[in-house]
């Protein structure tokens, strides 16, 4: 499905979708096809944080672990709730990553905290996710386009804000981004496989003019 850019609420070129719109996966799906790099042959690999030890930060490795049961290929994926992408081992595992694959083009996903109004909301863009900033963390940025999910409302006390949000909530949220992944893999064009051209020397040998 094609859904044109007019379709998305937008500001300052970020595309901010309501993950209960009954068409928030095919949208999210258009927006990542349009963010990846044209004719690449970049790997393409999805770094999920979070951690399963607070219900709102664990967006992230709900994500990559619903990933890890679909077929998303050539995708990769990174941060899971088996093994979490966090603030205690992040530049470990960036290392890793960047040591695994040559010039990987990478997309950040991590929940957030925002307005009231858009909680629920799924927000895509350029540029990288800026992990633990809502709770006054300093840490890499990671991604070149990144994928937040807006948890809880920001303002006051974040790190209790993200402990105590809705778990039910997260969840809906951590499928639909999932599921939004998942159909963008499907629209991605294949890799081809060329047919063997077998040569019979004996019987195809050229014929000369008399």
């Amino acid at each position: 499905m094609n859904l044109k850019n007019h379709f998305f609420e937008r500001k300052n070129n970020v595309a901010k979708i309501n993950h209960e719109d009954e068409l928030a996966a095919e949208k999210l799906a258009s927006e990542i096809l349009d963010h990846l790099p044209n004719f690449s042959t970049r790997p393409i690999v999805f770094v999920c944080i979070g951690t399963d030890r607070s219900t709102g930060d664990s967006l992230g490795p709900l994500i990559g672990t619903l990933l890890e049961e679909k077929e998303i290929a050539p995708y990769h994926v990174y941060g899971t709730l088996d093994d979490p992408i966090h603030a205690v081992n992040m530049d470990a595992k960036l290392a890793e990553i960047k040591e695994k694959h040559f010039n990987p083009f990478i997309i950040g996903i991590d929940a957030c905290l925002g307005r009231l109004k858009s909680v629920g909301s799924i927000q895509v863009g350029n540029g990288p996710v800026k992990p633990g900033a809502g709770v006054n963390k300093e840490l890499p940025e990671v991604g070149n386009m990144h994928i937040t999910g807006i948890v809880n409302v920001s303002g006051f006390m974040e790190f209790f804000v993200l402990q105590n949000t809705r778990l039910n909530l997260v969840l809906k949220m951590a499928k639909t981004i999932a599921n939004g992944i998942f159909e963008s893999s499907q629209q991605l064009p294949k890799k081809q496989d060329w047919p063997k051209i077998n040569w019979d020397l004996e019987t195809e040998q050229p014929t000369v003019a008399e």
